[in-house]
């Protein structure tokens, strides 16, 4: 075996390996199953962290189940992403003097369909990368033939069972991609504006109205204010003059009028409100929509104003009626902006004919599924926020005016009957047309397809043998922020076409943000590429990476320096183990997942502790191979124990999806109990002239049949490693499997107590070895220890003399003692162990030495005190800083305890 553990090339030989040995896929041969839905990322572009993140977590469960010998699925895909791709592809073409327009929509589809070729192996290749073992034999697009074949079917069902609509309605309008979106697709942020004071003229004289939006005045129906307001009352059912129009408009009574906001008086704008909607239609006033499809005024409006946009039009009319004597005010004001999500663009509220889908009948049915326990979310408090949603979900507006997605399946003869059906052809056959039939130009929305995720990948509407197998899938695993998005809408479509619910379970993971808990973003410039992480990257590269399209200097130039001051020399190369570990280190169903190289280092460093541990096992049992005889030693017999213990716990953590804590347990196992201790305990029985050989044959089975398990058991977390390892020591483990992934995964030894003995002495070592690093005794210098009064304790010590001179250098064992000298004390199980000093250290240097630690230390502690009971520093100072130093004040104070009573102990031996 190599000296050094390089992963980057064996990390690409052993996912070829493991693909083209088809190992991935489901054998159908087991009775029980185990099925996964990858969450589809979208073809536009790349994996980022939080990918990387949940990719992990779900390879960690299939490794397992696959190794328990479940038949597993792991389905794979990815999502067309309507929106997201046609902006991609509409700014490709700009690049290049093009259009969408000027193509037309059949070459338009074309260039989408070329582009999808060539940008959907990034993510791919990214999977692989992250050793995340899907079946590729039945990877799914979402605009796959037979996939829209699904997609068609529900729609035409909903349809024919009255559930899908064509209403007008007010709809979240995008001006820029000219298309609704639904109230998902938007982010309300708060932002600095203002409010206006308005007067609107009447025959005895003026009401003043208040509004953040003046720019759609010239769509005014009406005025209202609180029937209970003695204010306006007499002004009810009387007319005021809308200003800078010839139009006059009622004044109306509504109890949504709150009194208190503004000057108690609301305009009522019905095309542009949502609210303003409601109230229209409480009180039969028209809608006047004033906007055309880009966002600008139309023809409905004076034409001074007409073809401008809201931003320009806000600017004139609130200049034409300060001019006008009717703007009273101005004010500062915050309000919530919505945007759309994947734009940015202000969004309108915009009277447009569109197709809707009837949910709440469904969503009774799915809330059903969550309370009745068929279906279970971990963390469990999400399915509160699961049943608030579902309790106020409104009808669904399902059509984008795309060209990327899946085509409404709807035609219109001359008259502008509206005809559904799977083909045109089926229609005409149907309804007995002849005549011309023109298409809907509408698509469905992107989560309209993906709601279909879980059993039209599987084949239906066919009674396919993967459907009958894997439906419905074991568990979901997504992050809190697409519960609404996808899981929900996910429940109820399968509920309403299969019977069944999609998944088992729901595991919501967090989001993944950087060291500080900011979250990852283009213009913070704080994103990481788990690629990068895995294959290292330099400096140079990585600023390039953080700062390419951003056209702000000053943004660029923050960027460059915080990157320079956190990576000065780039990030190096980890490999995919080490970012595998850190990762289910991190899932604790916490929602913030706080990402730091730093973690990443330290399991790189335990995946080389594995990789020397190999080694030294490999060098010891060359051309050895392990027979069933195992060793019955108390060591042997310790180990297999905390193997049992170990082992338990790792596999209920993984079942609860509680990977942070079957991280910790593992880590526990291999680096503290298997490489410092059993493996060091080998090592000096191996040396041991007293030991048969014999006797070292049956401790060789033992080493090699408990670290085969080990392997076994790591091999779901950190893939490649153990397979490496476990190739290298095939042979020596008389294994028939061709890979470590499709071996059996281990258990437990028949009953093996617990050794206390071993545990008795590991903790006399650790007592020994503490005391040595804090009286700066050198790990060479042998020492006495004296035992106080326990002869059992005494005679353990004595069976183990090997182990106490190898691992601690203890060269005397004493239990004589009637007056003990001046000594280190430790106890064990009640038992005072003590290490005479006289002759091992310079008592003066040390009080001295230990004197001035004592002063910088209590300096330390008065200066964090102070910092920690400063109100001013716990409200302004950022949480990191204040966990760090409230850390910094425990070290602290354990430091002065043990300093004071090591001086006590010097002054004593003085």
């Amino acid at each position: 075996m190599k000296k050094i553990y390089n992963p980057k090339n064996l990390e690409k030989k052993w996912y070829g390996f493991w693909e083209k040995s088809g190992f991935f896929k489901p054998t159908f041969k087991n009775k029980k199953t185990f099925s996964i839905m990858i969450p589809p990322p979208n073809v536009t572009g790349s994996l980022h962290m939080g990918h990387g993140f949940q990719n992990t977590l779900m390879d960690a469960m299939i490794r397992l189940k696959r190794m328990q010998k479940y038949d597993v699925l792991w389905q794979v895909g990815t999502d067309h992403a309507g929106i997201a791709t046609q902006l991609v592809v509409e700014k490709k073409l700009e690049n290049q003097g093009s259009s969408r327009e000027s193509l037309g929509r059949n070459k338009f589809e074309k260039e989408v369909w070329k582009w999808k070729k060539f940008s959907g192996n990034t993510i791919t290749k990214q999977l692989r990368r992250l050793g995340s073992s899907v079946d590729w034999s039945s990877e799914k697009f979402t605009m796959d033939k037979d996939f829209s074949f699904a997609v068609t079917e529900v729609f035409c069902s909903l349809y024919e069972e009255g559930l899908i609509y064509k209403g007008h309605r007010l709809v979240n309008w995008d001006p820029s991609l000219q298309t609704a979106l639904s109230d998902l697709e938007v982010t309300n942020e708060e932002e600095n504006s203002y409010i206006w004071k308005i007067k609107y003229k009447h025959k005895d004289g003026f009401i003043v109205v208040a509004t953040t939006r003046p720019e759609t005045l010239l769509g005014d129906m009406a005025v209202a204010v609180n029937p209970n307001d003695k204010r306006y009352k007499k002004l009810i059912g009387k007319k005021v003059k809308l200003p800078l129009t010839d139009r006059e408009i009622p004044v109306i009574a509504d109890d949504y009028v709150d009194m208190s906001f503004g000057t108690g008086c609301l305009k009522v704008t019905p095309a542009h409100d949502f609210n303003d909607f409601e109230i229209a239609k409480r009180h039969s006033l028209a809608y006047l929509n004033i906007l055309n499809k880009d966002g600008t005024l139309n023809e409905k409006v004076p034409q001074k104003y007409q073809k401008l946009n809201m931003k320009a039009a806000r600017k004139v009319i609130l200049q034409d009626l300060d001019e006008e004597k009717l703007l009273i005010e101005t004010k500062d004001h915050r309000l919530a902006i919505p945007r759309g999500e994947r734009t940015g663009e202000i969004l309108e509220p915009y009277l447009t004919e569109q197709w809707y889908l009837k949910t709440k009948g469904m969503a009774k049915e799915a809330t059903k599924l969550v309370k009745t326990k068929k279906i279970e979310f971990t963390p469990k408090n999400w399915e509160k926020t699961f049943f608030m949603w579902m309790n106020s979900i409104e009808d669904w507006c399902i059509s984008r005016q795309l060209w990327w997605g899946h085509r409404i399946p709807a035609w219109y003869d001359k008259d502008m009957n509206v005809f559904v059906g799977k083909s045109e052809l089926e229609i005409r056959k149907k309804h007995k047309i002849s005549g011309t039939l023109t298409r809907d130009n509408d698509v469905l929305d992107t989560w309209f397809s993906s709601q279909l995720w879980t059993f039209a990948t599987l084949g239906w509407p066919k009674k396919s043998k993967l459907l009958k197998k894997f439906h419905p899938s074991s568990i979901l695993v997504t992050g809190f922020d697409i519960i609404f998005f996808w899981v929900a809408r996910m429940i109820m479509i399968s509920e309403k076409f299969l019977k069944e619910p999609p998944f088992k379970k729901v595991f919501i993971h967090g989001l993944v943000r950087d060291s500080e808990g900011q979250k990852m973003s283009k213009s913070k410039g704080n994103i990481i590429d788990p690629i990068d992480v895995i294959d290292g990257i330099s400096l140079e590269n990585l600023v390039e990476k953080r700062t390419e399209n951003l056209i702000v200097p000053s943004l660029r130039e923050k960027i460059l320096k915080a990157t320079k001051k956190e990576f000065p020399k780039g990030i190096p190369s980890y490999g995919t183990d080490a970012l595998r570990l850190t990762f289910t280190s991190l899932a604790s169903g916490s929602r913030d997942i706080n990402f730091d190289l730093k973690r990443v280092e330290g399991y790189r460093n335990f995946c080389n502790k594995l990789w020397n541990a190999s080694r030294f096992i490999n060098l010891q049992c060359t051309n050895y191979k392990k027979t069933k005889k195992l060793s019955e030693d108390p060591v042997d017999k310790w180990i297999r124990h905390e193997f049992n213990k170990c082992l338990t716990e790792y596999v209920d953590h993984i079942d609860n999806s509680r990977f942070d804590l079957a991280t910790k347990v593992l880590y526990e196992f291999i680096w503290e109990k298997f490489c410092d201790w059993y493996i060091e305990f080998c090592k000096i029985r191996f040396n041991d002239s007293l030991i048969s050989n014999t006797e070292k044959k049956y401790i060789k089975n033992s080493l090699l049949d408990i670290f085969e398990k080990t392997l076994k058991m790591s091999h779901p977390i950190m893939p490649f490693i153990t397979e490496e390892i476990w190739q290298s020591f095939r042979e020596k483990f008389l294994s028939k499997d061709k890979s470590i992934m499709v071996s059996e995964f281990p258990s437990k030894y028949s009953t093996v107590l617990k050794q206390r003995n071993i545990e008795t002495l590991k903790s006399v070592i650790s007592g020994i070895r503490n005391i040595r690093s804090e009286m700066l005794i050198s790990p060479k210098t042998s020492i006495k220890i004296i035992v106080e009064k326990n002869s059992k304790l005494k005679k353990l010590l004595d069976e183990n003399k090997n182990y106490l001179f190898s691992l601690s250098k203890v060269n005397e064992i004493d239990g004589s003692y009637i007056k003990i000298p001046p000594s280190a004390i430790f106890i064990i199980e009640g038992t005072k162990l003590h290490i005479p000093l006289e002759g091992l250290i310079d008592v003066e240097a040390e009080i001295e030495r230990n004197l001035k630690n004592l002063e910088k230390h209590n300096k330390s502690f008065f200066t964090l005190s102070n910092q920690l009971e400063n109100k001013k520093f716990l409200s302004n100072a950022p949480r990191p800083l204040i966990k760090e130093r409230k850390n910094n004040f425990k070290e602290v104070k354990l430091k002065i305890s043990t300093l004071e009573k090591q001086i006590k102990i010097l002054k004593k031996i003085k």
